[in-house]
């Protein structure tokens, strides 16, 4: 009987083992034809319109358990009005780093926020020198924002900050001093939050990414896994405004670095990457409810992470799965555009200082929904266009498979670059995951026959 059944078997064999070479061929392909200088360059994409003045970027990179890889870089960069690249930054003193905020200091310096080895630097730095004018390092382990208050006082968004003895959040706000090394003021989030929100307590329970003063008395604050915006009154230390609750994703999805603007006739709003939807959004608030003005880059961004209003109405977006900044027009027309690998996370205009100082949507009657048109594409890899999270969600529109699709396309799209290696496209990972399941699959197959067999051939044994 088993004679009879070898040729069929080994015929099985020839073809697990050719379909499992066919679809490890391409990653193979890939990493042998790889140039290993082409994924960390640094190059200009789409110029239509010079900007004024140079843009900083900080670049996140990929760094684990301590070291930064090479080929997924952190950085500072500095690009010029025609996309020239003006300097690089990057240090590794007290550990491999990650680089987050950025801001111009009235001085001309730059304000840097940068964990490493389980704490965080801030630093001051002299683009001039490329040198640290002062730093401070923090017993805080990933903060993602600081922001400079004048008189030498600095705001922090401490996240993060678990109480293992109390087994509690401790996640908080921070105004330090620094002429007094003094932490001065402080905003806890479970003295005004369920401890039911975002599930429960956890080690990253608020991931608090961003803090701005938007005015003297007033916080504008980003607990991103809370899916809200909020402004927290310093003196009272209540919360006077809220847009978007826990869950309500259709509103905000873990969002990134809002930022709080007033038209002229006196309207509250909020420009705000609301990341998970990957796209940017403004907020108005009209009757006392803030109403959705503007969305723009649905299906052409990839987790965008910052969107500053400039002076001339565009808006700066950092595109960071996608490895771009791009200015769009208020209609989403990319005007002036830069690939800044690996990972951007926040984008700055020098001569405009910190975060948004533009006009509204609204005044400029542009209020609609836009996609982002006129980029150079290059090495963009946009959940809605080419790519598989794009190949899934065209597959399965307008069927009832089109919500978990979207959900699966959207997870795809955020989560694989972090893991896939540079070399390797999306559909490389795609189909050395099928090689992956074939060959386990035939492994088990094999290991079950070959088990059967041998109590075959056992029990005959005992007879």
């Amino acid at each position: 009987m088993f004679a009879a059944l070898r040729p069929q078997s080994n015929r099985i064999r020839l073809i697990g083992i050719c379909l499992i070479i066919i679809l490890i061929t391409p990653a193979v392909t890939s990493a042998i034809t790889y140039d290993s200088s082409a994924q960390s360059a640094l190059n200009e994409g789409t110029i239509t319109d010079p900007a004024n003045g140079s843009t900083v970027i900080s670049t996140q990179g990929y760094t684990f358990q301590g070291n930064t890889n090479p080929k997924k870089p952190a950085r500072l960069l500095a690009v010029g009005e025609q996309g020239n690249l003006r300097w690089t930054h990057d240090d590794t003193v007290g550990g491999s780093a990650w680089f987050f905020d950025v801001d111009p200091l009235p001085n001309g310096n730059l304000l840097v926020s940068s964990p490493r080895d389980g704490k965080t630097v801030v630093f001051e730095f002299n683009r001039t020198t490329k040198t640290r004018v002062w730093q401070q390092r923090f017993a805080m382990e990933d903060t993602h924002d600081i922001d400079y208050l004048g008189e030498d006082r600095f705001v922090i968004a401490n996240m993060r900050e678990w109480n293992e003895s109390a087994d509690v959040s401790d996640d908080r706000i921070v105004i330090y001093n620094r002429s007094e090394d003094a932490i001065t003021w402080e905003w806890t989030f479970r003295n005004y939050f369920s401890a039911e929100t975002d599930g429960g307590y956890s080690k990253d329970w608020t991931h608090v990414n961003d803090v701005d003063p938007i005015s003297e008395n007033r916080l504008l604050l980003s607990p991103r896994n809370f899916d809200q915006v909020i402004v927290v009154d310093i003196e009272t230390k209540a919360i006077v405004e809220r847009l978007g609750r826990d869950g309500a994703h259709d509103i905000l999805h873990e969002q990134h670095n809002p930022d709080w603007l007033i038209s002229e006739s006196g309207t509250p709003t909020i420009l705000v990457a609301d990341s998970e939807n990957d796209r940017v959004v403004e907020y108005a608030k009209l009757d006392d409810e803030w109403k959705r003005t503007w969305t723009v880059g649905t299906n052409t961004l990839t987790w965008p992470r910052d969107a500053d209003r400039l002076p001339n109405g565009n808006t700066l977006i950092v595109d960071s799965l996608n490895h771009r900044v791009v200015e769009i027009t208020p209609t989403g027309e990319v005007v002036w555009e830069y690939y800044a690998t690996w990972g951007p996370y926040d984008a700055e205009r020098i001569a405009h200082g910190d975060e948004s100082n533009g006009p509204t949507i609204r005044e400029m009657n542009a209020s609609g929904n836009y996609p982002i048109t006129g980029s150079a594409n290059l090495t963009t890899v946009s959940s809605g266009g080419a790519g598989v999270a794009g190949w899934v969600r065209t597959t399965f529109t307008e069927t009832p498979l089109a919500e978990p699709a979207n959900t699966i396309a959207t997870q795809w799209a955020h989560i694989t670059p972090w893991i896939r290696p540079v070399w390797m496209t999306e559909w490389d990972l795609v189909f050395t995951l099928a090689s992956t399941i074939t060959a386990t699959t035939w492994l088990v197959a094999e290991l079950i026959a070959a088990r059967q067999r041998f109590r075959i051939i056992f029990h005959r044994l005992l007879r």
